[in-house]
């Protein structure tokens, strides 16, 4: 499916994309193989695909894996698809919101791979649902916004890097990006993106039960970046607790929040649980 096909199921359907949802569909097809590729997809293979809008990467997908879950929020597009993808025994829709529905289940997905060329307005967010999630897929590939891809795979100093960061890492390891032109969309966005391979992590940076800890310290010292970070911290630990906690880390005690790797926010969980 090209840019012009999607302009004229488009306008023989009556949909009108909408900005609110980040509806920017990908029609490039060398772009659309080099992501099945990334995906490394094989017969047995079991893909979910969030917002496939007209099918383009859909149709990419189907002849040679297991079976595709393919979610769509927009009743308009997800009617397109039931019938586009009627007689293929291996599609299943969803007509759900994906944010949702990842919330409010507890599928084992372990087994899954994600393909998808993610709404902007839902990425990050559903990003951190799927990378906290117990069962999370074995691998994300998956179009979002360049500036998002680069915050996931960012370094410890940098301005990127941050708590989109550290809680997408929490599961899983970035493996391979590179750069999606806006041309290759309909609408064209007015930012470039890019495609990302996620791998999930052989075990969690940490045991699920001080997952919750994990994520209130991430966020904690997220919570206004110019502070140091031990002040951010503050209110949920006692100093005291949480200065004895730095000094076994070795972290000086006015680092900001940006300046502490992955692997000191997983020994500093640990730490100040057992403080708890």
């Amino acid at each position: 499916m090209n840019r012009t096909d999607i302009r004229q199921t488009l306008d023989e359907e009556s949909i009108r994309l909408t900005k609110s949802l980040g509806q920017n569909l990908l029609h490039d097809q060398n772009v659309l193989r080099r992501i099945v590729k990334a995906a490394d997809i094989q017969p047995n293979d079991e893909i979910l695909e969030v917002g496939p809008g007209l099918g383009a990467l859909t149709e990419h997908l189907l002849p040679g894996i297991k079976t595709l879950i393919a979610i769509e929020k927009d009743k308009r597009l997800a009617e397109h698809l039931r019938l586009r993808f009627r007689d293929n025994p291996n599609f299943q829709l969803l007509h759900r919101d994906a944010l949702d529905y990842f919330t409010h289940q507890d599928t084992d997905w372990s087994r899954w791979k994600l393909v998808s060329n993610l709404p902007y307005s839902v990425a990050s967010p559903l990003l951190v649902d799927l990378a906290l999630m117990a069962h999370c897929p074995r691998q994300l590939v998956i179009t979002l916004q360049h500036e998002v891809a680069r915050r996931i795979c960012a370094k410890p100093g940098t301005k990127e890097y941050g708590r989109l960061t550290l809680l997408v890492q929490y599961n899983y390891v970035p493996d391979s990006m590179f750069k999606i032109s806006p041309h290759c969309f309909f609408p064209e966005p007015r930012v470039d993106s890019a495609c990302l391979t996620l791998n999930r992590r052989d075990k969690p940076l940490l045991p699920n039960t001080l997952l919750n800890t994990y994520t209130a310290i991430v966020k904690r010292a997220f919570s206004q970046r110019r502070k140091m970070m031990r002040k951010n911290l503050r209110g949920s630990w006692p100093d005291e607790q949480i200065n004895e906690a730095m000094t076994a880390v070795e972290l000086d005690e006015k680092i900001r929040a940006e300046r502490v790797t992955l692997d000191q926010y997983a020994r500093l969980t640990e730490l100040l649980n057992e403080s708890a």
